[in-house]
């Protein structure tokens, strides 16, 4: 069996762009993408704490130290330019594996700056035999 944990998280990021003529997608600065352990292409679930919307999509890399958020295509429908989100992305593993497992997590400011990094602690034991 296998569950399905919280990988890494940006909080509270800001959008900067909303393209709806691209074919599809969310660009987010590289540095922010490293810092929360987000590879390209990986998807990720959109929560747009401005106006309670959800979708999922997938994160391509934007120009590194740019602060750029960009909703693309139809994900641009579901934010405007300085809409507030959270960029979450999951992982499936064994219940043992969660154990030790620890989201990254990246707090960044209006500007999209990395004010903080951190790891959620460890949750204690998820499984038990």
């Amino acid at each position: 069996m296998e569950i399905t944990l919280l990988k890494s998280k940006i909080h509270r990021a800001v959008v900067t762009e909303a393209r709806k003529d691209y074919i599809g997608s969310i660009t987010i600065d590289r540095s922010l993408m490293e810092a929360a352990n987000l590879c390209d292409y990986e998807k990720v679930l959109v929560a747009n704490v401005t106006n309670g919307e959800r979708l999922e999509t997938y994160v391509i890399p934007g120009e590194t130290e740019s602060g750029v958020i960009c909703l693309n295509g139809a994900a641009a429908h579901a934010a405007n330019v300085g809409d507030t989100v959270i960029v979450m992305a999951f992982a499936q593993m064994s219940p043992e594996e969660a154990n030790d497992f620890r989201p990254s997590v990246v707090f960044v400011d209006e500007k999209n700056a990395i004010t903080r990094k951190e790891q959620y602690e460890t949750p204690g034991t998820i499984y038990q035999k």
